[in-house]
Parts: structure tokens; sequence; C-alpha cells
């Protein structure tokens, strides 16, 4: 299901095209569910528990063998070298078997990835997301794109190698700051409005728009 509906994709189309009157840049804005599904690091937090779990069993090995006496029914049984290696393979699989299963909701997964892991996946989405609908597709090189990231509360700009020779990153962040404080209200649509009004401000001043300018690439917002 989208984060917004028809009147939501229609203010940011809307918002897109007025800023563009302005501009020879071409604006593409994205919202993604997620730009990542982050297994590998549910794989990694259910290898650690698994580990951690062999490394107690060794750490207390006493401790582990009279619960094991008790749960084979308390006759004080010998336990053969095999049997060792056996217990320790069942409570390390069965241990990453329930880390793994564990992590299968979106809300405990994603609660479990660093914030620095977020932040690198979304940027390397927004990167392939640009490369895909704007790098090198307008003729002067003035693509750009207002990338947000539902599931990791991220947000991204990535603009084309014109505009990244006459504008430092930097100033794109009065643009981050303007959608973020809309997010933390709530309000998606405004937020991406609020990006786009004042990435359209910036390429205004650097890029204004010829009397022959073409619209190169679509107004309308995208949804992942």
């Amino acid at each position: 299901m989208g984060y917004l509906g028809e009147a939501g994709h229609r203010t940011v189309t809307e918002a897109v095209a007025t800023a563009e009157m302005q501009t020879a840049g071409e604006i593409v804005t994205v919202i993604a569910d997620r730009s990542d599904g982050y297994s590998d690091i549910a794989l990694a937090w259910a290898a650690l528990a698994s580990f951690a779990s062999i490394t107690l069993l060794a750490l207390f090995p006493d401790q582990a063998l009279a619960a094991y006496d008790r749960l084979s029914g308390g006759w004080g049984t010998s336990i053969t070298p095999a049997a060792h290696f056996a217990i320790a393979a069942g409570v390390g699989i069965t241990v990453f078997l329930l880390a793994w299963a564990i992590q299968l909701p979106d809300a405990v997964r994603f609660a479990l990835v660093p914030g620095r892991v977020k932040t690198e996946r979304a940027l390397d989405r927004s990167i392939d997301l640009f490369k895909t609908a704007a790098e090198r597709r307008t003729h002067g090189r003035t693509g750009i794109l207002i990338y947000l990231s539902m599931q990791e509360h991220r947000a991204e700009i990535v603009a084309d190698e014109a505009i990244t020779s006459k504008v430092a990153p930097e100033v794109w962040g009065e643009a981050m700051a303007a959608m973020l404080a809309e997010l933390k209200a709530g309000r998606i649509a405004e937020g991406m409005v609020a990006a786009v009004e004042h990435v359209g401000a910036v390429l205004a001043e650097h890029f204004p728009r010829e009397e022959d300018d073409q619209n190169e690439l679509p107004d309308r917002l995208i949804e992942l």
C-alpha cells in the first residue's frame, strides 16, 4: 500500500511542475517503502546469538550439563564426547533459528539495524535510482533526485554533474530540514513539496529556464 493517495501524488507533481517553470533543472521525486531488506544484518544477528549461546555452554559446562540431565529425566546419564558436540550444535542451531524468526517482523528487523547502515543503504539506493531515472537523461546534465525512504526514516538529494559543479552538497541542507520538519508532523506530501520548492529555488538561481526549455523528465512522483 502506498504512503500517498491520489491527492498527495497530485500535490507533489504540481509542485515539481511549478518549480521547473523557473529553471532548466529537472526534479525527480521518489518515495520508497525501504531501501533494503537487511537480510544480511538479520543473518549476522542470528549468527551472533548462536555463537554466544555456544560460548556460554563452553564457559558454564556444569550448569549446561545439569540442565540437560534434568531435561533427560534426572538419572545422571553419562554423556559421551559425541553427545557434548551434539548438544552444542543443537543449542546453536535452535538459537540461530529463533533469532532469525524474531527478526521476521519489519518493526523488529529495522529496529536492530544500526543507524549508520540505514544511512549507507539509503544513500546507495538513492544513487541507484538516480542513475536509472535522472543521470545523463537531460540535455544539460541538470537532473536532480529527491529521495525519501520511509522505513529507514532517511532522505537524500542526488544531483547530476552540471549541478554538483556549481552547487555544494551542503546547500541542500535547507531543503532537507524543511522536508524533515513536515515529515516529523506526519505530512509526507507537504514534506516533499517543501524540498521541491527549496531545490527549485536553488536551481532557478544557477540554471534559469530558457525560452526553448523542454520538460525532459516526468514531473510525477514515483512511489516504490
